[in-house]
């Protein structure tokens, strides 16, 4: 009687031991994460990485389009004053901050709200950013934002190093960790 009961305890052990069939694997390389085009035909974009609200301080990209458009110039090409052009210009926009739409949405920027001059060197050590303004003391969804928008401007990869040199120091080398 005593051996059923020690038989019967040990069955449940010796199945979940067994794994019910699943067996071991190595690990499976995936590659890459999958990129999409988000442009539809006929626009022009750039991404810049918001603040969202509601996800504790995630930095989020958002496109940016520059629509064709029959504007009396020639160019067909609308985007508030000036068309984009590249990483200085993306870092420009991500400055002046969300737009209403983004607002809207909850998104919001750490960064400071004012007219900042933006240099930018690509090299193939990756992004060198300098700017006009203290960096050392901006929070980490902010560095975030710098470091993701200028290396998305340099690949849509993000996986660039991105230096931030600003009037009192340095912040990076670092990655985009979105």
């Amino acid at each position: 009687m005593r051996r059923g009961r020690v038989l019967g305890a040990l069955l449940p052990l010796t199945l979940l031991a067994a794994g019910c069939g699943i067996r071991a694997t190595e690990v499976v390389e995936a590659g890459e994460p999958a990129i999409v085009q988000v442009a539809p035909a006929g626009q022009l974009g750039m991404v810049l990485y918001f603040v969202s609200s509601s996800t504790a301080s995630r930095v989020m990209p958002v496109v940016r389009y520059a629509e064709w458009a029959e504007n009396g110039s020639g160019s067909g090409l609308t985007y508030g004053e000036k068309p984009p052009a590249g990483a200085a210009k993306a870092l420009g926009l991500l400055f002046a901050g969300p737009n209403r739409a983004e607002r809207d949405a909850g998104l919001r920027s750490e960064l400071p709200d004012r007219r900042i001059k933006i240099g930018v060197e690509l090299s193939a050590q990756g992004v060198r950013v300098a700017l006009n303004t203290q960096v050392t003391g901006l929070s980490e969804p902010a560095r975030q934002q710098l470091f993701c928008t200028a290396a998305q401007a340099r690949t849509a990869d993000r996986g660039e190093a991105v230096t931030v040199t600003g009037t009192d120091g340095v912040i990076g080398p670092a990655r985009c960790a979105v």
